[in-house]
């Protein structure tokens, strides 16, 4: 397969955390966590999400979401998210499965929820008939590339509260987001106010394996049976713990974080100068517009809109998604192992196409 744009899940795993799990590949130790791998970097999510954080490994982002969700709500609780987000679109509907919640979800232009539209689903509240929100969930980064400020997580973190509610974090890509915003993970998460969080490295490195973080003690409650149950018990935890205690002791998800970004950047530098060249000449027919990066490039994703015709032909070169075919919007996605050859080679194939 031609190193493309589809997804940062399809680049391979950093040779750190590859080298990780081959050092924690000695010997027998303790299954489901009792090993000392987990012990280390159970220390290591306090030391970076503060004291009163606990971790649950879990194999991948919808379990760690759906365990999130499970110590939030009950099943005749809401969860308010956007429109786009994962919880919502890409997860088959697992939370309403498991959980049995009901999402509310919220259209926005950005991906990102406000106070202002998270207001329109409050209401119900002591209504047997209607389900109860229970909780606010947002993304960061969000499935558009865009990144809340830590004041506007704040403001939903106080929002929730003052409605006996909780906030939650999907952090897939919160490496990403931290690096963009120059902060730390507790700065972005427990200093705000988030209850708790999905916390993933499998878009920036890691083989697998992802991460529940309570922040809000008051939801730890029986999380350890309600994982089990969810079929999200790891036996030979110390394989995930292992990529975990590489990830964050070495800098790993900084620097890869910064590069996937870097990268967008260069994708977005080339295609505005492509733009500038060509998009004059094109049909602005809303079957054949013109080039336009749709949502501010903040992290490692552009979304463009381009003439079908044109992303059509790209796609039997390179994959990569269509994301609103009926306005011809496509995103690309930049990895940790992104390349500028990777860029060049798929800028000219665009122009060429053009």
């Amino acid at each position: 397969m031609k190193r493309g744009f589809g997804s940062d899940n399809h680049s391979g795993i950093s040779p750190e955390i590859l080298q990780a799990i081959a050092a924690a590949n000695v010997d027998h130790a303790l299954a489901y966590g009792g090993d000392e791998w987990c012990a280390r970097t159970e220390q290591l999510f306090r030391d970076h999400f503060g004291p009163q954080a606990k971790v649950y490994f879990v194999f991948n982002g919808t379990g760690a979401n759906v365990l999130c969700i499970d110590a939030m709500c009950r099943s005749h609780e809401a969860v308010v998210c956007a429109e786009t987000a994962h919880i919502n679109v890409d997860e088959c509907g697992a939370p309403q499965r498991v959980v049995g919640c009901r999402l509310l979800t919220v259209d926005t232009p950005d991906g990102k929820l406000t106070p202002e539209l998270v207001r329109t689903r409050l209401h119900g509240f002591g209504f047997e008939h209607h389900s109860q929100p229970k909780a606010i969930s947002i993304t960061q980064s969000t499935e558009l590339g865009t990144l809340y400020t830590l004041d506007e997580i704040r403001a939903l973190a106080d929002l929730a509260h003052s409605y006996n509610m909780y906030l939650h974090m999907d952090g897939a890509r919160l490496a990403n987001a931290a690096v963009a915003l120059r902060c730390s993970f507790k700065e972005m998460t427990t200093d705000l106010g988030v209850d708790c969080l999905s916390f993933g490295g499998t878009k920036n490195g890691m083989l697998m394996g992802e991460s529940c973080v309570i922040l809000n003690p008051a939801l730890d409650i029986d999380l350890k049976y309600r994982r089990k149950q969810m079929t999200q018990l790891c036996s030979k935890m110390r394989f995930i713990a292992a990529q975990f205690e590489a990830y964050l002791t070495t800098g790993l998800w900084r620097r890869n974080a910064e590069h996937s970004n870097a990268m967008a950047q260069l994708l977005k530098k080339e295609l505005q100068e492509l733009m500038s060249q060509h998009s004059p000449a094109l049909p602005s027919t809303p079957q054949h517009s013109t080039i336009k990066i749709m949502y501010p490039v903040q992290v490692n994703s552009v979304f463009v809109q381009l003439p079908a015709e044109v992303w059509h032909a790209l796609q039997k070169e390179y994959f990569f998604y269509d994301w609103d075919e009926a306005q011809n919007v496509v995103r690309w996605m930049c990895s940790f192992d992104t390349t500028e050859d990777d860029i060049h080679s798929f800028v000219s194939a665009l122009k060429r196409l053009l």
